[in-house]
């Protein structure tokens, strides 16, 4: 049995702060399917199953296939993500894996040839995000749905 917080009742207004920032990146017009590739991929590395289990079923919904989402952990070995998804899941890992280093320059150039600054800031937010959720999820425990 789980008796760890759960912080969307133990402190309503610190989830809210979370669900705004989901809010913010909503309406920057990100693409969903890149978004959930991005959570998918940052649950992975942070080893956050509840997260995993969300976003893998979210990515369905918005028309990701089983393929690219059984790959994604091996995501330089195939062709089957664009050069954009290729940019954005790099700079996804090299912020999740910040304690091992900063962002390396050609990483960053990379997504910042591939995307918009805007989209690009997105991104950066997304990952930051999806991070913080992470955090929280496997803290607290969170149990899978």
């Amino acid at each position: 049995m789980n008796n760890r917080i759960n912080i969307a009742t133990t402190d309503p207004k610190a989830y809210e702060a979370m669900i705004g920032l989901e809010t913010y990146i909503a309406q920057t017009g990100l693409d969903k399917k890149l978004y959930e590739l991005i959570k998918t991929r940052a649950s992975q590395i942070n080893g956050c199953a509840y997260c995993i289990n969300m976003h893998t079923r979210d990515a369905m919904k918005n028309g990701e296939t089983a393929q690219r989402l059984f790959l994604l952990d091996a995501w330089r070995e195939t062709t089957i993500y664009s050069e954009k998804e290729r940019a954005v899941l790099a700079l996804t890992e090299a912020m999740t894996t910040i304690a091992n280093g900063p962002v390396p320059d050609a990483i960053y150039q990379e997504a910042a040839r591939q995307l918009a600054p805007k989209e690009l800031a997105a991104v950066i937010m997304a990952v930051v995000v999806i991070n913080g959720w992470n955090r929280i999820s496997i803290t607290c425990q969170t149990p899978l749905d």
